[in-house]
């Protein structure tokens, strides 16, 4: 994948952003340099629109599996205590009930329980595949709602995980057919490939199951929320 390309637009600002669709990339993760404006006549110099090219060229830093980037930092998950859990808990539970009576949900299976100091929330039934949205967008919105709930007057922070429905796993194996799917496609074509924008926890999906191949990488692009993996050919 180029690290520099030439662009050219009506204006500087059309050549610029036509050269950051073209590399995928935020206009501050670039060097650009103008390096050319003139009148380019057309047809018996009837129109003359007016050109500009610029040159831009991708700053140093390189985001790839092979160098361990976006590895989350290894959290130190200090021992909750077990009244901080309990309140967490009790928490959550008040916030759950009145929330699915708020939605008429009320016949909704509701698991809550804690594992190394997390405590996680499983809801099922009851048609309560709405709550997960497109993508995982309500059900993400949910999860960081209900911890900011859980740790309400609390001294500890608690992680909070939320599913419904199996989605997380069902999402995880969706996302890793997808990861193989696409990686055999660079393989054979030799083009890298840019994928949508995605939460960084399903952008990790992804380079966890192709970092193993030693063919191809993968590395991160762009801004959150916006940022996206692109998977390429060594």
């Amino acid at each position: 994948m180029a690290d520099s390309i030439i662009s050219e637009g009506k204006t500087t600002n059309e050549a610029i952003e036509n050269g950051l669709k073209e590399l995928g990339v935020a206009k501050n993760m670039v060097n650009i340099e103008i390096i050319e404006e003139k009148e380019k006549r057309s047809f018996f110099s009837i129109l003359a629109p007016r050109v500009v090219k610029v040159k831009l060229t991708k700053k140093e830093k390189i985001e790839d599996n092979h160098k361990k980037v976006e590895e989350p930092h290894k959290e130190i998950i200090n021992e909750i205590e077990p009244k901080e859990l309990e309140k967490a808990k009790n928490n959550i539970n008040k916030f759950i009930s009145e929330f699915l009576y708020r939605i008429n949900k009320e016949n909704v299976e509701t698991k809550i329980y804690e594992e190394d100091g997390r405590i996680n929330i499983s809801l099922n039934g009851d048609k309560t595949g709405i709550l997960i949205g497109y993508r995982g967008e309500t059900i993400n919105a949910l999860q960081t709602l209900m911890s900011n709930i859980a740790n309400k007057n609390t001294s500890q922070r608690i992680r909070v995980s939320l599913d419904i429905e199996g989605y997380r796993e069902k999402r995880k194996n969706t996302l890793e057919a997808l990861a193989v799917k696409l990686s055999k496609t660079v393989l054979k074509t030799g083009k890298s490939i840019t994928l949508e924008p995605m939460p960084a926890y399903e952008r990790k999906i992804i380079h966890s199951k192709l970092q193993q191949d030693s063919r191809i990488r993968t590395y991160s692009i762009g801004e959150e929320p916006y940022r996206k993996i692109v998977i390429e050919k060594i």
